[in-house]
């Protein structure tokens, strides 16, 4: 299948290598091309352009950092989709966004389906990826065997549109904001009490803080956080997305994000999102 790929950040890198492995024809456009490198090693095709690398593909396939980038690059970009092509978005956005871009799909002729991917770099790279996915039957058929490429079987969750996909992604980060934001709040209270961070941690394992403790522990032991599986950035944005779609005040997240926040005004924006862990320190 002649694959085009749309934006190689981290996470876009490692899905697209998945994509060649699987023997596709792929050709991959980044901003920077410096991105593409890598795979344009690999046997993929390096388009000067996303218009070159959507022309003749049967499925184009857009990993950017936000909904205005996804604009930017197709709803305004004006590109030579095949008549019969299908356009996979796995970018974060909200689902007033993909409602937006759904119509804008259809009014163009080209098929939408909407699949974020729930998980980070190292789930990315043996396949284990949560995976929401929204969009027409016929659509969302024709690219579930790309979409598998990454995907845990058991964390395939479909839905009947892509808004619905946009809200379930929102839905699976905010626990991971907020998630981070109690550790966070928990290894204080240790501090407060007497508590090493060691033992804060060992006391969370089996309660509700137990996983993210367990992904974000050493972190927060070592106060290493620049071995970026997700970044703050990156979790800020979307941070961003939920307070915009959510009619009510979502109070533990907007902790959360002001934490991020302060993590991007210290420059740790492109860290691992667990930087706010530095508070606690």
């Amino acid at each position: 299948m002649r694959i085009a790929f749309l934006g190689l950040g981290r996470m876009g890198r490692i899905l697209a290598r998945h994509v060649l492995d699987d023997g596709h024809d792929l050709r991959v456009w980044n901003r920077t091309a410096g991105a593409a490198e890598e795979l344009g090693e690999a046997d993929a095709r390096v388009a000067a352009s996303a218009a070159e690398a959507v022309d003749g593909a049967e499925v184009v396939i857009t990993a950017l950092f936000g909904p205005d980038a996804v604009r930017a690059v197709v709803a305004e970009g004006n590109l030579p989709f095949a008549p019969d092509a299908v356009w996979l978005d796995i970018t974060t956005i909200a689902p007033a966004d993909a409602a937006e871009l759904a119509q804008w799909a259809g009014a163009s002729g080209v098929r939408y389906v909407h699949s974020p991917v729930i998980g980070s770099l190292a789930p990315a790279r043996n396949r284990a990826l949560g995976v929401v996915i929204g969009g027409d039957d016929d659509a969302v058929e024709r690219v579930l065997p790309l979409v598998r490429l990454w995907a845990d079987p058991e964390r395939l969750q479909r839905y009947p549109d892509p808004a619905k996909a946009a809200t379930g992604k929102l839905v699976a980060n905010l626990a991971l904001a907020v998630g981070m934001q109690g550790l966070v709040e928990a290894v204080t209270l240790g501090n407060a009490g007497g508590l090493t961070p060691e033992e804060t941690l060992a006391t969370l394992k089996g309660t509700a803080l137990g996983m993210i403790a367990g992904m974000k522990g050493q972190n927060v032991l070592t106060g290493q956080f620049d071995d970026t599986q997700f970044s703050a950035d990156l979790l800020a944005k979307d941070a961003r997305l939920m307070v915009d779609t959510s009619p009510r005040p979502l109070l533990a997240l907007t902790t959360a994000l002001a934490a991020l926040q302060r993590a991007q005004d210290a420059g740790l924006g492109d860290h691992d999102f667990s930087v706010i862990a530095t508070e606690a320190r």
